[in-house]
Order: structure tokens, then sequence, then C-alpha cells
């Protein structure tokens, strides 16, 4: 698996807060890291579109063959590739964890989810990228819901976006539906427009 490599420097590669967090570096220094971050450089249109790529990987955490994986996948969907590719990423376990509320990060996201703490359906599920189907119930386990983390990450997230619902004070939640394009909260704007363009 290709190493996704330590939190922020993606985000500083971009010049963007990949990662959500408003106290990310790259809001104070949104140029890359290194001696020549700041020199002046131009940008082939290979390179733009390797950037979105980039983005949209940093942002769901997932290595390059996953990333292909779910390019292969939206092409051979009926629907729009690069709306495609984003609704399967989104519907990963992690994903709707995190959208939940009963983490900040997709990493504390997919922690959860690795140690068994997340159930689908009632049955535990420890796959992070396990994709989640529409009217499939997702919650944590009676000790998880006890974790400092839990229940300060549900303390302090806004509402999920509208193709979910949750149940706050059970600790649980509903995918209504498979998400629409404008409805995904990403923390960057990104064009998957350009990625398509990249892996054609």
């Amino acid at each position: 698996m290709d190493k996704i490599g330590p939190k922020h420097r993606q985000c500083r590669r971009v010049g963007e807060p990949l990662c959500g967090r408003p106290n990310c570096p790259s809001n104070k220094r949104p140029y890359p890291p290194g001696q020549h971050g700041r020199g002046r450089k131009r940008i082939s249109e290979y390179q733009t579109r390797l950037v979105e790529k980039q983005k949209l990987r940093a942002i769901y955490g997932v290595s390059e063959s996953q990333m292909r994986r779910y390019y292969d996948e939206a092409t051979a969907s009926q629907g729009v590739t690069g709306e495609e590719l984003i609704r399967r990423l989104e519907t990963r376990l992690d994903t709707v964890v995190l959208r939940l509320g009963f983490a900040l990060t997709t990493r504390q996201a997919r922690q959860l989810v690795s140690h068994g703490h997340v159930l689908v359906d009632g049955k535990r599920l420890n796959v992070p990228s396990a994709r989640v189907k529409p009217e499939q119930t997702i919650e944590v386990t009676g000790k998880a819901k006890n974790f400092v983390s839990v229940r300060e990450a549900l303390e302090i997230t806004a509402d999920p976006p509208a193709y979910l619902y949750r149940n706050k004070d059970q600790l649980q939640g509903t995918l209504s539906r498979q998400p629409e394009r404008d409805e995904v909260p990403l923390p960057v704007a990104v064009e998957e427009r350009l990625i398509v363009e990249y892996y054609s």
C-alpha cells in the first residue's frame, strides 16, 4: 500500500487545508515546504491535474492503488465519472463515520472502524474502505460511546450533510440515499473533471 505521509505535508504542498482543520499550517504558510517553497514556478497542465488528484487522495486518505480502483469503478458506472468517483469515496465506511460526527478526522474515523468500534446494521465491521449502502445503519459500539474523542467530536462537529440522518443521543446514523456532488462537504474546492483527465 502506498504511504499517505505525515498529516500536513500534502496540505503545505498544495497550499490548502486538505485536512479541514482550522489550525492547519497551510493557512499560515500557503506554499510548499523547503527552502525553495516560495519560489514562483510555472505549473504545467499535467501538474495541475496531478495536484487535483493528490488533493482528493489526501482528503480521503486513500492510496494511489485504491484511487485508481475507485476511478475504474466510476468509469464503468452509468453516471458522470467525476461525480461517481467522489460518491464512491464519500460512501466509504470511514468517511460516513466522519460525516456523522463520530470522529474529528479521517484518521480518527479509520481507527474507530479498524479497531472494531463501529457496527453496520448491528454487525461489527472493521474494514474502513467498506462501502455503505443507502438505508444501512451505522453506530458506534457501547464501549466507544463513552470514548472522550467520540464525545468531543459529537459536540463540535456540524450537522451531517442532507444524505445522512443522525440520532445524536443513540450515536447512530443512516445513509438515507446516495450523495449529490454539490452536497459533499469537501474542506477545499476540487475539480474532479481534471482528475478524470489525469487518469484518462
